[in-house]
């Protein structure tokens, strides 16, 4: 097989490395913000130890990486990695402080912040962990009835009327996101046309496993599980509906960036530079599968997680190949940078499915989640490039673009929506 090239020189990314200038960010962030870091005159971090949340999933890779690898010790701290159940647990922790920071669904970040699904409570997101590498996962029982993609999937649905299901694994995060936009595109409404559950992500498959859904959107490696076990199939890589889409971020709560600057820039230099040692050999990438596959962390067979890790791909209907574009942790520092547009596509989302009742001011939220000033300094520190610009344009797999520039009028075209 051909070695996925995770340096492969996309368009996207070649504009953002030939704008790369680390003084052009300094303009996104106001002057009280950009001192903050060192305004007790010291760069050392306030707390040695961190404790950091994550959930059983593949894409918890750097900041597993950052503890075991001990990229922690070079930046003055200690990342203790705290094994999680669900991501409303996740939610909880960070909200009462048990734990420092985790590793996040990003539109539960955005939720949190505005209340919106959960209490209420300034968050703030740090860098972004990983792109691509989730799926939508249908049923054998739905192959059975020649159902192998969203096409056929609506056509079912039109045909034999029942209750189909679909799991997703938090209201207001990404799987959601991509399993309620992925059904849209093909007709289906996610909210009137199916039912949709929350589920966490290790117990996906053994809810399909017992027939209680038709289908679901989660990280790896519970897709491909759900083949080796011979339950369902990938449908949509969501890589396929977004290339390069953000997924799982690195955050904590506003008030931990307060409190303590210096160990946020510390522990985000520690995953970003664990990141890039993760995207550079396929080598290291083995090496990543075997490290998180362990029971401490993922609890799986490595052979579960290092395919798709390494991009090699079968759908489990027949289809293999190479995927240039599965999941990434660093990529030139085109994954680890939170674009602001990347958050207010999230909160577009939200208002779209009803989540939001009325429009918030996306840019203004989207600057006070995504820390560029905590971001900046972190990269700075382990020589990571920085983008001109803080939005990005994406294509979706349907023709759709977002560019950041009018979320409420983009929010409004959809002919799938519910608000």
């Amino acid at each position: 097989m051909n070695e996925p090239d995770d340096r492969k020189p996309a368009p996207e990314r070649r504009d953002f490395l030939k704008k790369a200038a680390a003084v052009s960010i300094m303009t996104l962030v106001p002057d009280a913000v950009r001192t903050a870091a060192w305004a007790a005159g010291s760069d050392a971090p306030e707390k040695k130890e961190v404790k950091v949340g994550f959930i059983p999933l593949t894409d918890c890779s750097s900041v597993v990486v950052a503890s075991v690898m001990e990229f922690d010790k070079k930046y003055g701290i200690k990342i203790v990695p705290s094994k999680e159940a669900s991501w409303a647990a996740v939610r909880d922790k960070l909200v009462n402080g048990e734990n420092d920071a985790s590793h996040v669904l990003y539109g539960l970040m955005y939720g949190v912040h505005l209340g919106v699904g959960g209490p209420k409570k300034d968050m703030a997101v740090l860098m972004n962990l990983n792109h691509n590498g989730q799926a939508i996962t249908l049923s054998a029982k739905l192959r059975e009835k020649g159902v192998t993609d969203g096409k056929s999937l609506k056509a079912l649905i039109d045909k034999e009327k029942r209750d189909y299901t679909f799991a997703h694994t938090f209201p207001t995060g990404t799987h959601a996101m991509w399993i309620y936009y992925w059904l849209a595109a093909y007709g289906i409404n996610p909210f009137t046309d199916v039912k949709t559950i929350t589920v966490p992500p290790p117990q996906m498959v053994a809810n399909m496993r017992v027939g209680n859904m038709d289908g679901f959107c989660v990280g790896e490696p519970w897709n491909y599980r759900a083949i080796v076990d011979k339950i369902g199939f990938t449908a949509e890589t969501t890589q396929g509906i977004w290339n390069d889409h953000p997924e799982k971020v690195l955050g904590c709560t506003a008030e931990f960036v307060q409190k303590y600057p210096n160990t946020a820039r510390a522990m985000t230099a520690a995953v970003i530079d664990a990141g890039r040692w993760i995207d550079t050999s396929l080598v290291n990438r083995q090496k990543t599968a075997e490290i998180v596959a362990d029971k401490a962390y993922v609890n799986t067979d490595k052979d579960v997680i290092v395919a798709r890790m390494l991009g090699r791909y079968d759908n489990g209907i027949g289809k293999t190949w190479d995927d240039p574009d599965s999941m990434k942790f660093y990529n030139d520092g085109y994954v680890t940078f939170p674009f602001l547009s990347d958050g207010m596509w999230f909160l577009s989302q939200h208002r779209r499915w009803g989540l939001l009742k009325q429009d918030p001011d996306y840019l203004t939220v989207a600057k006070a989640v995504n820390r560029l000033d905590v971001y900046r300094d972190a990269a700075a520190a382990v020589k990571a490039p920085l983008p001109k610009e803080p939005t990005r344009v994406v294509k979706f797999f349907d023709g759709g673009l977002w560019d950041g520039k009018d979320a409420k009028r983009y929010a409004e075209s959809f002919k799938v929506r519910v608000a």
